[in-house]
């Protein structure tokens, strides 16, 4: 491959490049770059211009000279899709009011501490439609009990946003008119925020799927939904066991509709399409 620009305006990656920058990105974010060649110079381009930088040598220079993770999680926001809305893939949420919660009362009838994770956030929604939902279910009984969502993602820039909780309307589609209602405030022309009350429920902090994770306690529900389409078979199997070791017994595990896991490589078991449970029956 050629060198710089060309007659398309694109900045060109070399086949050494690519494969540098590949390595790189599925080694510290398990992200799979396989044949994205064409991806990569027409979405990078025009941000290594706006830098004054002419190759993608000169751009790996930067990326690992880089100390503070921004300009890496810079590059992965470019390569992937960080796109997501309220009540996303309903079924999870419909089992969620009508399994795990009921499930999850008996189980923590002795504390009222659930702890629940929406890994791979993105800007929020799912993490506050699963607040909303948790809210409708317990009612005036909800001050009783610790229901925080614990919400992680790798970009800064993404948890900012989620954080102010503001959305546009597009985003709200599938919302009930009543929770629309309850739930956000009107801050301007087609623009909306959840209310304290819900986003007081979610705690946002940055994390890197890739490196090591545990918690004080185990968890009784993980969301990782559309977020391992990224990553080759390997690592999304070592993850999904990662996941299984910092799930309480019986606790669930839901990804996106459009992702599998391999039953065959996993302790898992599968209760329904995205749906998987640690031990239970």
């Amino acid at each position: 491959m050629a060198l710089g620009n060309n007659a398309s305006g694109l900045i060109r990656i070399t086949q050494k490049e690519f494969q540098d920058l590949y390595t790189y990105v599925k080694t510290h974010y398990g992200v799979n770059l396989e044949n994205k060649q064409t991806l990569i110079e027409g979405r990078m381009t025009n941000y290594l211009r706006d830098k004054g930088i002419t190759s993608f040598n000169q751009y790996l220079d930067v990326l690992r000279r880089d100390r503070s993770g921004e300009e890496a999680t810079n590059l992965i926001n470019r390569l992937t899709t960080n796109y997501s809305y309220f009540m996303r893939e309903p079924e999870h949420y419909d089992f969620l009011k009508k399994i795990i919660l009921p499930q999850l009362v008996q189980t923590h009838s002795h504390d009222h501490d659930l702890r629940i994770w929406s890994a791979g956030c993105s800007a929020g929604q799912e993490a506050y439609t699963t607040a909303m939902v948790i809210d409708e279910f317990f009612g005036p009984q909800k001050a009783q009990w610790d229901a925080t969502i614990l919400a992680t993602d790798i970009s800064q820039n993404v948890l900012d946003k989620a954080t102010q909780g503001i959305y546009e309307g597009e985003n709200l589609k599938d919302i009930p008119p009543a929770w629309k209602s309850k739930y956000f405030t009107k801050t301007g022309p087609d623009l909306y925020q959840v209310n304290s009350k819900i986003r007081s429920q979610v705690i946002f902090r940055t994390l890197n799927l890739m490196e090591p994770f545990s918690f004080r306690k185990p968890m009784d529900l993980i969301f990782c939904r559309n977020v391992m389409i990224y990553f080759d078979a390997p690592t999304k199997n070592r993850l999904v066991e990662k996941y299984y070791d910092c799930l309480a017994d019986g606790g669930y595990l839901l990804i996106g509709h459009s992702e599998t896991i391999d039953r065959s490589a996993s302790r898992f078991r599968y209760v329904k399409p995205a749906i998987y449970q640690r031990g239970g029956k």
